[in-house]
């Protein structure tokens, strides 16, 4: 580090003994590193192609309003998306308010009263209980007659693959395998294992639905689960496919017929795909993707940076410092309610927006516990941007993600480190 980048440190209130610290672990890590950037050159190039091949122009960066009838910039995107995740059809839209909405959308589009649902690796994440009714809300699968059943994972994280086959029976419609950890510190599902259980579960029931979230995990990998046998990919454009340029959004990527049903659901039956206005919004979500692969790789170097820092600190962390990476996201369990409120209060001051501002724990709508967010960004509630968040209760732990470039991701983890240790909860 020179002299300059070092001085402008102490503006943040970074002691000389956290960067000293922080120096030593970076200097073992720049082979991984060098790793992510050759994955990040591949997914740039894989996305760049796809533009290419679906003709994107600049007539594709203008928006509609009203009904948004012959939309360019929407269908040729949708195109794009396609191609990129490698399936038949895609739907990409500003009216899909955020992750949750996305998969409610494909669930509640692709089941039907009688039909039961299967999540194979657990409990899904937190927002997703009142979507199914394991929590009674307004609106639920299990209000429309949908049954719901779940499968945990085994101590060590992998399928149990018998109680599995146990649970699939002729009701058995759609199988939602959430790819990344949620409020869990299990570990995140690679592609590859992805592939390996829906290959298991067609060869049980072929016609089963198998449904990814793939939030967190775009283009983490060379393949997405799309390439090993999914038959829908769901995820929001304030996580990684958008770049942190989108301002809102999510997308559906699949077989045409899973991805015509969320369309006339997000829409109306008989208009499907041909109305929703773009808005305005079609420069940024190109941006956003071309950009994805690279602001993608600064988040995952963050993440592996937030790992390492913490396990030589002798906290429990998920994915470990050596492990291999399938999402952005980085557990780390303090085992005290004030671990995790420190931890996200550095994190939002680290921010170019909001930095002023002191996270504290609140009622979030979702959620059956208290949540505390760091979200300084640019787009509200942007997750690929640098943020953390965490539950106030047991085993206590915080999930760190995002970080648009290396050196902002940085500056987040320094930040975190030194709220904690002013707090007293880290000795350094």
């Amino acid at each position: 580090m020179n002299e300059k980048t070092y001085k402008i440190y102490s503006k943040f209130n970074i002691s000389d003994k956290v960067l000293t610290f922080a120096d030593e672990i970076l200097t073992s890590l720049q082979p991984r590193f060098a790793k992510i950037d050759e994955t990040a050159e591949y997914n740039q190039l894989k996305v760049i192609n796809a533009m290419q091949e679906c003709r994107v122009s600049e007539a594709c960066l203008l928006g509609t309003t009203g009904y948004g009838y012959n939309d360019l910039g929407r269908d040729t995107l949708e195109s794009v998306y396609a191609k990129v995740f490698n399936t038949e059809d895609a739907l990409v839209r500003p009216q899909i308010t955020c992750g949750t909405h996305a998969l409610a959308l494909a669930l509640l589009s692709n089941l039907r009263p009688g039909d039961e649902l299967l999540s194979p690796v657990g409990k899904p994440y937190d927002t997703l209980e009142e979507v199914i009714g394991i929590r009674p809300s307004k609106g639920s699968l299990k209000e429309y007659g949908i049954s719901y059943k779940q499968v945990d994972l085994l101590d060590d994280g992998g399928f149990d693959y018998d109680a599995i086959r146990a649970a699939i029976n002729e009701k058995t419609k759609l199988v939602t395998i959430q790819r990344s950890k949620g409020y869990q510190t299990r570990p995140t599902l690679s592609v590859e294992k992805i592939g390996e259980l829906i290959t298991f579960i067609k060869k049980i029931k072929p016609d089963t639905i198998c449904m990814v979230d793939n939030c967190y995990g775009e283009f983490v990998e060379l393949t997405e689960p799309s390439d090993v046998g999914a038959d829908m990919v769901v995820g929001s454009l304030i996580k990684n496919p958008g770049g942190g340029l989108a301002p809102i959004g999510g997308y559906i990527a699949g077989k045409r017929e899973c991805v015509e049903n969320a369309a006339y659901r997000l829409t109306s039956p008989g208009l499907g795909k041909e109305v929703g206005a773009s808005l305005g919004v079609m420069s940024s979500f190109y941006q956003g993707l071309f950009l994805a692969p690279t602001v993608t790789a600064s988040a995952l170097k963050g993440a592996i940076f937030a790992a390492n820092i913490y396990e030589k600190l002798g906290f429990s962390v998920v994915p470990n410092a050596t492990e291999e990476r399938h999402d952005i996201i980085q557990a780390v369990t303090f085992g005290k309610p004030e671990g995790v409120i420190a931890f996200c209060q550095g994190i939002q001051a680290a921010a170019s927006v909001d930095s002023y501002v002191t996270p504290q724990p609140w009622d979030m709508p979702g959620y059956d516990s208290q949540v505390i967010m760091a979200a300084g960004a640019f787009v509200s509630g942007s997750s690929i941007e640098l943020s953390a968040d965490g539950p106030i209760k047991p085993p206590y732990a915080v999930y760190f993600q995002g970080g648009l470039t290396w050196p902002h991701a940085k500056l987040g983890i320094l930040k975190s480190l030194q709220s904690l240790i002013d707090c007293g909860v880290v000795n350094l």
